[in-house]
């Protein structure tokens, strides 16, 4: 049996993988041989295939757009308690006059992967024979590529998860090998497929997406709010057809397939990190996780939640937290 972990992009939503990645792997006691993550599933896969948890929490948990963005295009504001995003003209328009293809620039992000993800790490992970694979969009071939861990060096795959990462046009574009590329989840948001493809007979996929559609979104105000709703219908589309031709593929290849959605929308914009409201999804995903295997799960499923009510959802944190130390 080879056994793989899937996890898909979704931006801060990753807090909430992290934490099913959690109840799986230290009370489900999981042992994947493969992990393979698109976007923001690229940066949790390399300490799963560890199982450093801790380590994984902490990053995920104190995050904010300071950690990402050496030019951030947004501008967040709080209006009755409810976060607004909008666009930041001045830091736009600083990145035109110097040249720059995108809106926005994460150097950063390229740093922060550098300290967590280390060398020592990569070649522990080459060590336990683990196979950790980033999903990266080739927008001069218009191809889908998988980078190994075992096909590439330490700085090239610290780069693949950079790339993958990379929500362009607000994000900077890694520009490698003659080739521009971009956030993996352009073409393939669950790569459930490339792992069934690399010999995985049983594979748990995280979606960091409601199983249904439950929300409508305002009509767009400018060009930018247009963008990304034009972003959103196509990425929307890409992942339905990717967990379509998955489960085909699983049922063909006599795969066991297990999908963990999130049963409530986390936010409405994924590139806004909020250390806070990335800590109580990380202990609603272990939650979820929890509930969904011990089959409890309540017929009733409320299809949004606002800030506040997600709040309540996670107000025994000190009981989360000792339960999740004690199984750890």
């Amino acid at each position: 049996m080879k056994r793989a972990l899937v996890i898909s992009g979704g931006g801060s939503k990753g807090a909430f993988a992290g934490g099913v990645a959690e109840y799986l792997i230290n009370h489900e006691k999981r042992d994947y041989d493969m992990f393979l993550g698109t976007s923001t599933g690229s940066l949790l896969i390399s300490h799963l295939a560890l199982h450093q948890l801790d380590e994984l929490k902490s990053l995920y948990t104190s995050v904010d757009q300071q950690s990402i963005f050496s030019n951030n295009p947004f501008r967040i504001r709080n209006v009755d308690g409810q976060k607004v995003v909008s666009i930041n003209h001045i830091n736009t328009l600083w990145n035109f006059l110097n040249g720059r293809k995108t809106f926005g620039e994460s150097k950063y992000l390229r740093d922060l992967i550098r300290r967590n993800i280390t060398r020592e790490m990569y070649e522990e992970i080459l060590e336990r024979e683990k196979e950790v694979v980033v999903t990266v969009s080739n927008l001069t071939t218009s191809q889908i590529e998988y980078k190994s861990n075992k096909d590439c060096t330490y700085d090239d795959f610290c780069d693949w998860i950079w790339g993958s990462c990379n929500y362009v046009p607000f994000m900077s574009l890694l520009e490698k090998d003659h080739c521009q590329y971009a956030d993996g989840g352009f073409g393939a948001l669950v790569p459930i497929r490339e792992a069934i493809l690399r010999g995985a007979t049983e594979i748990d996929a995280i979606i960091l997406e409601t199983e249904v559609t439950v929300v409508n979104k305002l009509p767009a105000k400018n060009p930018f709010s247009l963008l990304f709703d034009v972003f959103d219908f196509m990425l929307t589309h890409v992942e339905r057809h990717n967990i379509t031709i998955g489960k085909l593929a699983a049922k063909s290849k006599d795969v066991q397939l297990n999908l963990y959605y999130t049963p409530t929308i986390l936010t409405t914009n994924s590139l806004v990190f909020d250390k806070k409201m990335m800590g109580e999804w990380w202990y609603s995903g272990y939650r979820y996780a929890k509930v969904k295997n011990e089959e409890l799960m309540s017929e009733f499923r409320p299809d949004i939640l606002t800030d506040q009510e997600i709040k309540k959802s996670t107000t025994s944190l000190p009981e989360a937290t000792a339960e999740s130390e004690q199984l750890g």
